[in-house]
């Protein structure tokens, strides 16, 4: 009896630690990604996008990305090219339009997947809250549904020392329509997390986005 005592209290422990510990380990993800995103305002970079559909290589994309004076990311489109022939006659105005709902579906989605990729500290905390967590071998996963669209599932990847964002994936829904992606973190030699690489899956289109950040350099004060 004195046994299970004991164990129950040591579990009732555990247990108390652990929302304990999460909440404060919200704060300090919170407080890093914050910090980060500060250093990362002075930045400007681009983005280099090739967009498959039934594999082939349809559409290359390159844009800019930098902060505005109020944080905000912004989004500058630089140069875009397509393999795609015109066809002539009624077939190319059909073919127009039809492109041109593509392109406004893509930049649909493309919006919804920035909302993955920069979390608000609110948003964060209110992940956190919710996740399932787990460590190992120095990476904390978190794993949380409903977080920005009902039904999607989001899993954050963090490393333990820094509490920087080593990879976000996500599972959504544009519309009715199932759509997923996942981002690549890397570091500068100074330590500054940044965004490497990106996928974009979009099966409605059988289309996927691949993406590569590069060219990153520092704006002039």
């Amino acid at each position: 009896m004195k046994k299970i005592i004991i164990l129950f209290f040591v579990g009732f422990c555990v247990t108390t630690y652990a929302q304990v510990d999460r909440d404060q380990l919200s704060l300090d993800i919170s407080k890093a990604d914050a910090a980060n995103t500060e250093k990362l305002k002075s930045f400007i970079w681009k983005r280099a996008s090739v967009a498959l559909v039934d594999g082939q290589e349809k559409l290359t994309t390159l844009t800019e990305f930098s902060f505005n004076e109020k944080g905000e990311i912004q989004v500058k489109n630089i140069d875009a090219k397509t393999t795609v022939k015109q066809k002539p006659g009624i077939r190319g105005a059909m073919q127009k339009n039809a492109a041109e709902e593509s392109l406004d579906y893509v930049a649909k989605a493309l919006d919804l997947s920035l909302g993955y990729a920069f979390m608000t500290k609110g948003q964060l905390i209110d992940f956190f809250s919710k996740a399932e967590i787990t460590e190992k071998d120095g990476i904390i996963t978190a794993t949380a549904k409903d977080v920005n669209v009902k039904g999607d599932v989001v899993t954050l990847k963090i490393e333990s020392s820094t509490k920087l964002f080593i990879e976000k994936t996500f599972s959504s829904l544009l519309g009715k329509d199932a759509i997923s992606g996942a981002f690549q973190y890397g570091k500068f030699s100074s330590g500054i997390s940044h965004g490497t690489t990106s996928v974009l899956n979009l099966p409605a289109k059988k289309a996927v986005i691949k993406s590569e950040n590069k060219d990153y350099s520092q704006r002039v004060q």
